[in-house]
Parts: C-alpha cells; sequence; structure tokens
C-alpha cells in the first residue's frame, strides 16, 4: 500500500504588526475570500482604507509565503472600538496568530481612549467563539438573521478595556 503524502502545517514564526496598505490588499482578499461566505471586495477594503475616516486597518506580516497571515478592519468612533471584519489565513490558523493579533487590536483601542469593544460573530464559528472569550468578550445580545447567506444570527460580543492616554 502506498501511503499518501502528509501535509505538514508550517509554523508561523515571527510576524509584524502594521497598518495595511495598499500594497497588502491582495494577500488580505486571499484571506478574505478564504474565510467568509460572503467575502469583503477590494473595493470596501480601498474604501476603509483610504475614505473612512473612522477605520484602522491592520495586518500581520511574515518573511515566509504567505507574506500576510492575519487583518482586520476596525472603527473606532468616541470610546468605542468596532472589530468590523478580522481573519487569519487558514495556513496560520491555531498557531497563537489570533491571539496575539486581537491583543494588539485591544492595546491599540485602550491607546486611542476606548472603553469598550464590540464585535459580532456567527454562532457556528466555534473557533472565533474561543478566541472571543478567551480575551474576556461576553455575549451581550443577537441580531437576528444577521448574515444574508445562511440567515444565521449573529453573537454581538462586548469586552470592556482601560483606557490608556499618552
Amino acid at each position: 500500500m502506498i501511503a499518501k503524502p502528509r501535509r505538514i502545517r508550517e509554523r508561523i514564526g515571527a510576524f509584524t504588526i502594521a497598518p495595511m496598505s495598499l500594497e497588502d490588499i491582495p494577500g488580505v482578499m486571499e484571506i478574505e475570500n478564504q474565510s467568509f461566505p460572503i467575502p469583503w471586495g477590494e473595493s470596501s477594503f480601498r474604501y476603509e482604507l483610504l475614505e473612512n475616516p473612522y477605520a484602522s486597518l491592520f495586518v500581520g506580516r511574515t518573511r515566509a509565503d504567505p507574506p500576510v497571515v492575519t487583518f482586520a478592519c476596525v472603527w473606532i468612533v468616541d470610546q468605542e472600538m468596532r472589530i468590523n471584519n478580522i481573519a487569519v489565513h487558514p495556513r496560520a490558523r491555531a498557531q497563537g496568530v489570533g491571539t496575539r493579533f486581537l491583543r494588539f487590536l485591544l492595546e491599540h483601542a485602550a491607546s486611542q481612549g476606548c472603553r469598550e469593544v464590540t464585535l459580532e460573530v456567527r454562532p457556528s464559528n466555534g473557533a472565533a467563539l474561543a478566541l472571543y472569550r478567551r480575551a474576556g468578550f461576553i455575549p451581550v445580545g443577537r441580531r437576528k438573521q444577521y448574515y444574508t447567506d445562511t440567515h444565521e444570527d449573529a453573537i454581538v460580543m462586548w469586552r470592556r478595556i482601560e483606557p490608556r492616554t499618552a
């Protein structure tokens, strides 16, 4: 019997977190398209990056392949950060990338004077729910039939943070 080749997941080593640039969009789109049933289009990321004054976009980059391993789009309004979109490349999942990246986003929110962070998540996304719970988020509500592809509800999650001003 011939053995099937095993897929060995390469460990993602060090990665740096930086503001997203236009050059990052192809890598972000790769993650977006592999992560969401109804992905954002490139024009949505361009709008958030270039025109939305409330938006902050970040990426995690490596020197390996894939070069972009994670990204997020957040809005900061008054003293709240809303995480609109966050994902980790499938090859970088279950390696601590999401935990480290979410920690960075929470620190960024605190440095901007935010007192709370909110997000929506599908009830069927067990990995994301576990990540958010470990980071201190609690469910505070549901948005009925929020996701247009499946009509699945969204769980609204919330976390208090202490603002840090320089």
